[in-house]
């Protein structure tokens, strides 16, 4: 339970079930946009997503944590910073503070060469938002907010596929 709700609503069967069915409609059409988008770059689903998650992180991650992050072992993680190494999007660099560790960081520049790929989702994300007013709006965000913490919990908390 999220600490932004004071209390819960009940849900009916019907109801969780039309929003389970949502929610699997709209996974399966993101994961193909994003296979769509990384193959354009020339890159796997995977080596796309990796890279987003790289570059959304605070400053350069050692290979263990983009493992930790992705539920990925360490061995394919090495073959993922090869291939986005190889096409100019991340380089290994020492680590100031402890020269023994490599580090893996995002080229400057490197995320705004595809910025033209993700275009028409920004602009179908406008279009969509509009027929919603801004109440409407904080409530859809709301929702978003819940479902990726929830996501981010489990995911840090089961990493590795058993």
């Amino acid at each position: 339970m999220s600490s932004t709700t004071e209390k819960p609503y009940p849900v009916s069967e019907a109801e969780l079930f039309r929003f389970a069915e949502l929610g699997r409609e709209s996974s399966t059409l993101t994961v193909l946009r994003h296979a769509r988008i990384a193959e354009r770059m020339g890159l796997s689903g995977t080596d796309h997503k990796t890279f987003d998650l790289v570059g959304q992180a605070d400053g350069p991650l050692t290979a263990g944590r983009i493992a930790e992050l992705t539920g990925l072992s360490t061995g394919a993680v090495t073959g993922v910073i090869d291939r986005l190494e190889k096409v100019g999007l991340v380089r290994r660099v020492r680590d100031p503070d402890d020269r023994r560790k490599v580090l893996v960081e995002v080229v400057p520049g490197a995320a705004e060469r595809y910025a033209p790929l993700f275009q028409s989702a920004f602009d179908g994300l406008r279009e969509m938002l509009a027929q919603f007013s801004p109440a409407e709006r904080k409530v859809i965000e709301r929702y978003q907010n819940v479902m990726l913490e929830q996501l981010r919990t489990e995911i840090m908390h089961n990493s590795r596929p058993t």
